[in-house]
């Protein structure tokens, strides 16, 4: 389940990126491309070049504690199945 609400999240993001990219003259494939592959990140950094500067930053801020929170999570799971062995 969790695997399908990022991929639709990030169908989402590109949706959005390529339908708002051409209002700031910006290429709407690129956004689009890049907001299914990178998600929030991308959509933060859109929303701050253009010009939504604290929702950008918001963004950006919360996706990078959400991706060190998950990396640190898996290598506390590595640990833990590493050392009981």
């Amino acid at each position: 389940m969790e695997l399908s609400f990022g991929f639709i999240l990030s169908i989402i993001i590109a949706i959005y990126l390529a339908i708002d990219a051409p209002k700031h003259e910006k290429s709407p494939w690129v956004w689009g491309i890049l907001g299914f592959l990178f998600g929030p990140i991308v959509l933060g950094i859109y929303l701050i070049k253009t010009g939504r500067k604290v929702a950008g930053w918001i963004i950006v801020i919360i996706s990078i504690i959400l991706v060190l929170f998950i990396i640190l999570l898996v290598i506390a799971g590595f640990f833990l199945v590493f050392s009981t062995m």
